[in-house]
């Protein structure tokens, strides 16, 4: 194997550059090549589908944890800039929070953490089990087979931030296909990406506006109003973030409720053991959570802003870095037996919110919303079993995101 470090990084022989598509969707099994990288290469040069160049991918929990805090690799450093990147258009907002490095994103990140308390959570949970029950009413009313992604996980995500944001029911499925545009992976899609981003911040323009003229007790109004000392969000970064807020709040957590769903219902000793044992659902939503690789390959990449060493390899300024959160749930210098799921193993924390300065703000929403879920779901339904056969699911291939598009149960 060729070793970066041992010649100048900025001129990397051609053979060492690998190409790296991120395509893998074989059920929710884990990427070969991501395996391969993380095993044989942990810091290596990819070229990737789409954007200019190449950039470093770094798949190692230590060095991903190095790359996410240290303030010698940028955000804000992309902008502007062609990187290489799994989708035609760029997912990310140009103002949007995900571009800004410490100390911008600390003031904002702030603010947005006001809406996220432990309390302010709480208080979600009750209106997140009154949508759970009612969509498990009516999923029972109808009968057995049913689709959990339709009755459960498409729904309950959604539902649970628009009404958190107050928005407009009639508005909701114009916003959930608009968001879905936006995560396609197909070059084809790129000219629908653009104009999705652009109605979606128009659309979160004139609601923020309206609601920092007549607030009321949702989300937004509580972003607006929001201080820190002085500060406050501006209209701009208000808009944003709503929609940032609307995508990242329902998109993931309706993955993660499938996937969850998908491997408990076909590992029956686990599903056993938290129907059993209610009080270790937490601990194995947690594991699961490790476990499963919920997303393909990467997301928004870092640059260096100066020449730092990496695992022996030198990065020089100005190259593009990219992390693996996936990989690093998977290294088994951090994790025994990485591969496997064990909701007994020792508590380190995952990476699948991500970590440092862009940390998932919404990740104690989405993990009460899966306890909430599986908690009344497996307590209603004692004898949940998939209705299929695991190898007839259909799963999604087009988007960067990996999840079951149907998941017929009955009980």
């Amino acid at each position: 194997m060729h070793d970066a470090s041992t010649h100048d990084a900025s001129v990397h022989d051609k053979e060492t550059v690998r190409s790296c598509p991120f395509d893998f969707a074989q059920q929710l099994e884990f990427d070969p090549q991501l395996k391969e990288l993380l095993t044989e290469e942990p810091v290596s040069r990819i070229r990737m589908a789409y954007g200019e160049g190449e950039a470093w991918l770094v798949t190692r929990y230590e060095d991903v944890r190095t790359v996410t805090t240290d303030r010698r690799f940028s955000r804000s450093a992309v902008l502007g800039r062609d990187f290489p990147r799994m989708t035609p258009e760029p997912i990310v907002q140009a103002e949007s929070i995900n571009l800004m490095d410490p100390p911008a994103s600390s003031r904002l990140r702030s603010l947005v953490a006001k809406s996220f308390t432990p309390r302010r959570v709480d208080q979600m949970r009750e209106g997140t089990q009154r949508i759970v029950d009612r969509l498990l009413d009516a999923m029972e009313d109808e009968g057995a087979p049913a689709d959990f992604v339709a009755r459960l996980s498409s729904p309950l995500p959604l539902i649970t931030i628009c009404e958190a944001l107050d928005i407009p029911e009639a508005d909701r499925p114009w916003l959930r296909a608009h968001a879905l545009t936006m995560m396609n992976v197909g070059a084809a899609g790129k000219e629908d990406a653009v104009r999705a981003k652009a109605e979606l911040r128009g659309y979160f323009t004139e609601l923020t506006a309206d609601r920092r003229r007549s607030p009321g007790d949702d989300l937004i109004s509580t972003l607006a109003a929001a201080r820190d000392g002085a500060e406050l969000l501006d209209d701009k970064e208000l808009a944003v973030m709503a929609m940032v807020l609307l995508i990242t709040g329902q998109d993931t957590t309706t993955y993660q409720l499938g996937n969850i769903a998908y491997t408990l219902l076909t590992r029956p000793e686990l599903l056993k053991t938290v129907q059993a044992e209610p009080e270790r659902l937490p601990r194995t939503i947690e594991e699961l959570l490790r476990h499963i690789p919920f997303r393909k390959g990467v997301g928004i990449p870092r640059i260096a802003t100066e020449d730092v060493e990496l695992s022996g390899v030198a990065i020089k300024a100005g190259d593009v870095v990219h992390v693996s959160y996936l990989t690093a749930n998977r290294d088994a210098g951090k994790f025994d037996r990485p591969d496997e799921l064990d909701p007994d193993r020792p508590s380190i924390p995952h990476m699948t919110f991500g970590w440092g300065a862009h940390h998932c703000l919404g990740a104690p929403l989405a993990t009460m919303e899966l306890e909430v879920a599986f908690s009344t779901l497996l307590a209603r339904f004692p004898a949940l079993r998939l209705d299929a056969e695991p190898e007839d699911i259909r799963w999604n291939t087009t988007s960067i995101w990996r999840y079951p598009l149907a998941l017929p149960v009955t009980w």
